[in-house]
């Protein structure tokens, strides 16, 4: 499992921080005590990390939804300010939707962009890391970048509408 868990751990700490803002070890730990408890379960469909970063997504929404965030970034004499942060049942099926949307969009790329825009933005790589690790020149990572956001953009548009977001 420490293989596993070396392997994955830059997946789950950037999903962590995407979704929360911030590094969150708790999170983090239960993102490993869950797929330890699931490891017998897991059928090879794709990619470990990809499973990784789909359990982590969902226990940050759980986390959301837990309210212990709220009690986290609150000192004791804010308590009596607590506003309730949760997603609405329906705002969070939007979400879900919204993200299953563009992860679909995303394996749906050509496979050598799908791999750069992967590890770009999920696993914030740099472009010269990105080139030393495919051993392609960075000006051909930029530019697989480019043209992957720009098919994104275009199979997205209908998700934001001038510059925010559409919910």
């Amino acid at each position: 499992m420490e293989e596993l868990i070396a392997a994955n751990r830059s997946v789950v700490r950037s999903v962590i921080k995407k979704m929360t803002g911030s590094y969150n070890e708790d999170i983090e730990q239960e993102v490993y005590i869950k797929a330890w408890r699931n490891l017998s379960s897991y059928q090879e469909k794709g990619k470990l990390g990809a499973w990784f970063a789909v359990i982590t997504r969902n226990l940050c929404l759980d986390y959301f939804k837990s309210g212990q965030r709220r009690m986290q970034s609150l000192g004791e004499d804010a308590a009596e300010e607590i506003k309730d942060e949760r997603l609405s049942p329906e705002e969070a099926l939007t979400l879900k939707v919204r993200q299953k949307r563009i992860l679909k969009a995303v394996d749906a790329l050509p496979a050598k962009m799908r791999k750069v825009i992967e590890l770009h933005e999920f696993e914030e790589m740099s472009c010269e890391d990105i080139a030393l690790k495919l051993a392609i020149p960075v000006g051909t990572v930029k530019s697989r970048l480019f043209t992957a956001r720009r098919i994104l953009s275009e199979k997205l548009k209908d998700l934001y509408q001038d510059g925010k977001e559409v919910s």
